[in-house]
């Protein structure tokens, strides 16, 4: 069952240590962006100084303004000059906010893009012992959900704590300058909101992370219900389906009301601060003013600097809380691009061509385990020759199918070696091995497009002439000219293509791929007995000067087979063709009349 993520799920107290942490290794990703960030940092320190200036001018015009007052004379164009003046940094001002929330705009998408990009990289490189453990719907969700979510709480939380941080500095500084006592009582009166902050940012980051972790459950279960509707249909799974389906959206839910909640606290906490410590200023102000300390000037430029210092404490407390969601999914992202890669081939320099190859295959002594503890394939032995056709048989769980995973390299062997005209796969790489294969599996793979594109997939330059010289060859010429628009006719908008013809197309592309191998995977098991004989007459044309392997468990399709290999527990317990296994009358003889007891 599916854990929440290859690490396993952690605790609370674990996941909210890992907030800062997870901040920290975003902000080290985010290297290649460093010039735009800096660039958006200047513009926001320079519009954060002229914010903070701004308020000076406001105390020279309302003590200008008192001074003609008492004088009966006011000077309007010192006044006029202070007004311009303002109105001139707080336009400049706004202008580089502006400009630093477009840079950071396109920081934030180029960052979410390059997380897309580094992950589909990523699971090319991936084992497929890490889909063989992480259900492939919780895979998806950190490539939509949790990518999402890291851009978004970026996009609008960096550049507020950015902006406001630089602002709350100056306002901070200003303040200080201005009066110190009166600053003193702003910022005592601010710590009590940042101890609070602290508390909830403690307590609410296990809640996002909670929530990321539990979305990916509910993708992994909507992908397994969905892809395999009819299966849920058939054995009336839906009460058992909506069961968990509800208990994973129960858990989305609570996980979501407990974050938003705790989140939420920040801003009302925050902006209370911020207006108590304005309600401390101004009676500290008027104190100070009535004692003939200050001037009213001063006290009119301070109010204004306390409404910038509070006013970014509550933006930024609200920011940091848009950052919880993004720390929690970035764990999960970074989580699977750590995740450990196939082994390196940059040192195997040799290469493969394709168009030499004889096709002789040696398996020599070779075991393998799925667990390290545990050895499936104990001591594999068998020599496949150029152009014969190499039967694999068995019963469920011998190591048919993962002999065909070792042959391809998707796997690397515990011992032993595999040789391809004398060369150990060991010294190829898993591209170029790959090449030299052709695979027909029990589940037809065909994509969204057309029926050309399905056919010659990865291929080009494949004329229409060439691919119905194929479909004549495996069957599909007739099928073709019945399809509404024939090549091009669109897989998924065309009901009328059923599991076999699928199958047909498939061996098509085998036949465009023109590889030196063959392997045959269970691929007339989905199919009835007549659409058999169809898929059976293109195989045998498709295996025609191949070395090929076939896996069947209906032994009948296999009888002509050059040489059959019975496996049993991971070991060849016989070998031999048909017919003599058959007068043999041994594990094999046994398997094959068992198919045909009443």
């Amino acid at each position: 069952m599916f854990n929440g993520g290859p690490g396993g799920r952690r605790n609370g107290p674990e996941m909210a240590k890992n907030f800062s942490k997870a901040i920290k290794r975003m902000i080290t990703e985010m290297r290649a962006y460093y010039v735009l960030i800096v660039i958006a940092m200047v513009m926001s320190v320079v519009s954060s100084i002229l914010s903070v200036i701004a308020p000076a001018m406001l105390a020279s015009i309302t003590d200008e303004i008192a001074a003609s007052l008492t004088l009966d004379q006011m000077n309007h164009d010192i006044i006029q000059n202070l007004a311009f003046l303002m109105i001139a940094l707080y336009t400049t001002s706004a202008v580089l906010e502006y400009l630093e929330g477009f840079i950071m705009a396109r920081v934030t998408s180029g960052f979410a893009r390059d997380l897309r990009n580094r992950i589909s990289q990523k699971i090319d490189k991936l084992p497929l012992k890490y889909f063989d453990r992480n259900q492939i719907g919780d895979t998806l969700s950190r490539v939509t959900n949790d990518v999402d979510s890291v851009s978004s709480s970026i996009d609008s939380s960096f550049s507020t704590i950015i902006g406001d941080g630089f602002l709350l500095m100056g306002s901070l500084v200003m303040m200080l300058l201005t009066n110190f006592i009166m600053a003193a009582v702003a910022i005592i009166s601010s710590l009590f909101g940042f101890v609070f902050m602290a508390t909830i940012l403690k307590k609410s980051q296990k809640y996002f992370a909670q929530r990321q972790i539990e979305l990916g459950n509910m993708n992994a279960h909507i992908e397994e219900v969905y892809s395999g509707i009819a299966v849920v249909k058939a054995y009336d799974g839906k009460e058992t389906a909506d069961k968990k389906f509800n208990t994973i959206n129960k858990k989305i839910r609570n996980a979501n009301l407990h974050s938003q909640f705790l989140s939420g606290l920040m801003h009302p906490i925050m902006a209370f601060t911020g207006n108590l410590g304005y309600v401390a200023v101004c009676v500290t102000g008027a104190f100070l003013t009535m004692s003939g300390t200050i001037s009213f000037g001063v006290i009119v430029a301070f109010i204004t600097y306390a409404r910038l210092f509070s006013s970014p404490l509550s933006r930024i407390a609200q920011a940091i809380g848009g950052l919880q969601p993004a720390a929690a999914a970035s764990e999960r992202v970074f989580e699977f691009i750590d995740e450990e890669e196939m082994a390196d081939e940059q040192h195997i320099n040799k290469r493969v061509d394709k168009a030499s190859i004889r096709g002789d295959i040696v398996f020599d002594h070779v075991k393998f385990g799925y667990d390290e503890n545990k050895t499936i394939i104990k001591d594999f032995s068998a020599e496949a020759k150029a152009g014969q056709k190499i039967a694999i048989v068995g019963p469920t769980g011998a190591g048919k199918t993962t002999m065909v995973n070792l042959l391809m390299k998707f796997y690397d062997i515990k011992d032993g070696d595999i040789r391809i005209d004398g060369v150990s796969t060991k010294d190829m790489t898993r591209a170029d091995i790959h090449s030299l294969f052709t695979m027909v599996l029990q589940d037809t793979w065909t994509f969204s497009g057309t029926v050309r594109e399905n056919i010659i997939y990865n291929h080009k330059n494949v004329s229409d002439e060439k691919i119905m010289e194929i479909c004549d060859v495996v069957g599909l010429r007739h099928f073709i000219k019945t399809l509404p628009n024939g090549l091009d006719t669109d897989m998924n908008e065309s009901e009328s293509i059923s599991a076999g013809q699928k199958q047909l197309i498939t061996i098509a592309r085998g036949m465009v791929e023109d590889a030196p191998f063959l392997i045959l995977d269970e691929a007339t098991s989905n199919v009835d007995t007549r659409t058999e004989e169809l898929v059976q007459k293109a195989m045998d044309k498709l295996m025609e000067g191949r070395t090929s392997f076939i896996i069947a468990h209906r032994l009948s399709t296999i009888k002509n087979a050059d040489l059959i290999l019975v496996m049993n527990e991971g070991n060849i317990v016989e070998m031999g063709n048909h017919k003599k296994l058959m007068a043999k009358g041994g594990f094999y003889a046994d398997l094959y009349n068992s198919q045909f007891a009443l």
